[in-house]
């Protein structure tokens, strides 16, 4: 595969995060509704695998299509644009503020949801015939999830929260390494290879990624699960949300910046 530079690299992550502050109202949301849907779809895709072969590394080892799929037609996920865009701004590139940085997280965030919860709906319908039934056992489990990954975290109070905080910090940092890592590659084999890996970690570890979250909480509140949206906004989607941006930011994109776009001067040694 034709690899790119870390120094090459660095330039490319600063000129993504400019391009999408400069991005179109429309596009924006277009693109971040799409990515949405489609990683959605990889969520459920790999709850079935798990669920059905019994074997959890199965599942993650297939859930990274969706990631693989919508990162090659340039749909946004706010994982990525919250580890790419501050970097145009910590670079002082034209137009780049933090009203602009906020007002790109919003819609993306916005069409992520969006998307998510247009596909949670469509699941929803299909595995309760209409909403006749009850769902089965996938509808089960998935409620089941939601509630652990609400309620459960709730029992332990401040500690539950900073649990999931950290949880999410780990999740972007593994994510952000596939947004990075398909950068370096110009070939299509290449890139892929580059967000299998740290992409099939993050979810088969169980950490929490906000996109997954806003399709399957709706998804597992649709499917009977008991808790509340305060539930899944205070214990899951916030602390998530928040560990997200900084593990991606904090873990992969200013190391790279900082050592890669803004490398110091080499020591001088006496001979």
């Amino acid at each position: 595969m034709a690899y790119v530079e870390p120094s090459d690299l660095a330039v490319k992550l600063v000129d993504s995060g400019e391009q999408k502050v400069y991005m179109s109202t429309k596009d924006t949301l277009i693109r971040a509704y799409m990515a949405g849907a489609i990683l959605a779809l990889a969520a459920i895709f790999a709850i079935t695998i798990a669920m059905k072969t019994g074997s959890g590394l199965l599942g993650a080892a297939f859930f990274p299509v969706g990631f693989i799929m919508l990162y090659l037609l340039k749909f946004d996920l706010l994982t990525g644009v919250f580890t790419l865009v501050p970097l145009a701004w910590i670079d002082k590139r034209p137009g780049v503020t933090i009203g602009q940085i906020l007002r790109n997280w919003g819609l993306v965030a916005l069409g992520n949801f969006m998307g998510a919860f247009t596909v949670a709906v469509m699941m929803a319908f299909i595995f309760t015939y209409g909403f006749d039934t009850d769902g089965g056992a996938i509808a089960k489990k998935v409620a089941g999830i939601g509630e652990a990954r609400t309620l459960g975290y709730a029992s332990h109070g401040t500690s539950g929260w900073f649990t999931v905080f950290v949880r999410a910090i780990m999740c972007n940092w593994m994510v952000s390494m596939g947004v990075a890592g398909a950068m370096i590659s110009a070939s299509v084999s290449g890139k892929w290879l580059a967000m299998w890996m740290p992409v099939m970690l993050f979810f088969f570890m169980g950490f929490e990624h906000s996109i997954v979250n806003m399709f399957l909480f709706p998804f597992a509140l649709i499917m009977g699960g008991d808790f509340t949206i305060s539930d899944y906004l205070l214990w899951n989607e916030l602390p998530v949300a928040l560990g997200n941006m900084v593990g991606g930011l904090l873990f992969v994109g200013l190391p790279i910046y900082y050592t890669h776009a803004k490398t110091s001067a080499a020591r001088k040694l006496k001979a």
